[in-house]
């Protein structure tokens, strides 16, 4: 009996499984220059066909999106959270029914919706620079009462403490606390690399339309709202976006060393999944991150806990204004 040579015989197994590694390699390189293509040919100026909901202002150079509704003596400022794609419709029910009482003005920054990129750092200065010259281009005059969700209540309260008589409140819809810093984690620049080749070559548009819509007609919006935010949310990463995000931890730490205005009022909405989050985080029961958060904001805090996700505004937008009216009321 001839010996087996199971040297060679590892070395046959080793060409194979190289051999199918390289054709799945070449089908997976293969499928993505088809998808860039397809995405480049058919799906670049798909977002020429959508018209601004309100008007676009000049502003350091660039064009920014501002949207409102009604006419009520109080400005009420809506300040998007980070990654949302077309801020204009994603606060759209929330809008109108503060547009009842208040006049109520979305700002989309550069980088989302319908304004423009820059190029310029992604600051707490030009953020709060910026939603002023937008809101005094687009015809709106302070004080103002600030809405913000999520990450841009980092840039309303450097907008407070830098112009204290410009902000009258802030109602703040489950938004980033400035008293926990950090830094940025070192592959996060990798990760946005990866996310633009994705977007490039669809399957950001796959994935997107295999997740559920949070927007439903039966919670307020529009089909057109709700095929609008899709559509932008296929483009949604940029330069401009993801200088935001590698910036927002810098610009948390820059807020955290300064003194919040003890006499402007504050509002903080927070979520039940954020404390549920956060419970598993910090090993308590989830407040420790927000109180820490309370006790920087002066002497005119108050919080109330929803029972919703992070998007508090999309499902209990008739709870928010609710609310918004009692604080309203006892601050005046």
């Amino acid at each position: 009996m001839k010996p087996i040579n199971t040297q060679k015989n590892k070395q046959k197994r080793g060409r194979k499984f190289m051999h199918i590694a390289l054709i799945i390699l070449c089908i997976i390189v293969g499928l993505n220059i088809l998808g860039f293509i397809i995405n480049k040919t058919f799906f670049r100026n798909e977002l020429e066909s959508i018209q601004p909901y309100g008007q676009l202002v000049d502003v350091n150079g660039g064009k920014m999106h501002v949207y409102s509704m009604g006419s009520g003596e109080k400005t009420i400022v809506l300040l998007p959270g980070f990654g949302v794609s077309l801020p204009s419709a994603d606060f759209g029910p929330l809008m109108r029914k503060l547009s009842e009482s208040y006049t109520v003005v979305t700002i989309e920054y550069f980088g989302i919706g319908f304004s423009d990129k820059t190029d310029k750092p992604r600051t707490n200065e030009n953020y709060m620079n910026e939603i002023r010259t937008a809101l005094a281009h687009a015809g709106f005059n302070p004080p103002y009462i600030l809405m913000p969700h999520s990450a841009s209540g980092v840039y309303s309260e450097y907008y407070a403490i830098q112009h204290p008589e410009e902000v009258s409140s802030i109602i703040m819809l489950d938004t980033t606390s400035t008293a926990v810093t950090g830094e940025n984690p070192g592959y996060m620049g990798l990760l946005y690399s990866v996310g633009k080749i994705q977007q490039a070559t669809g399957f950001t548009r796959i994935v997107t339309g295999l997740v559920p819509d949070t927007k439903l007609v039966e919670n307020g919006y529009t089909e057109k709202e709700i095929a609008d935010y899709k559509m932008f949310t296929y483009h949604v990463l940029n330069d401009t976006l993801i200088d935001q995000s590698l910036l927002l931890i810098e610009n948390i730490n820059e807020v955290n060393g300064m003194v919040f205005p003890e006499d402007i009022p504050v509002l903080k909405i927070i979520s039940k999944q954020s404390i549920e989050v956060m419970a598993k985080k910090d090993k308590d029961d989830g407040m420790g991150y927000q109180n820490r958060h309370l006790s920087m904001l002066g002497n005119k805090v108050a919080h109330a806990v929803v029972d919703s996700t992070h998007f508090v505004y999309q499902t209990h937008f008739d709870q928010i204004v609710e609310m918004t009216d009692a604080f309203l009321d006892q601050n005046k």
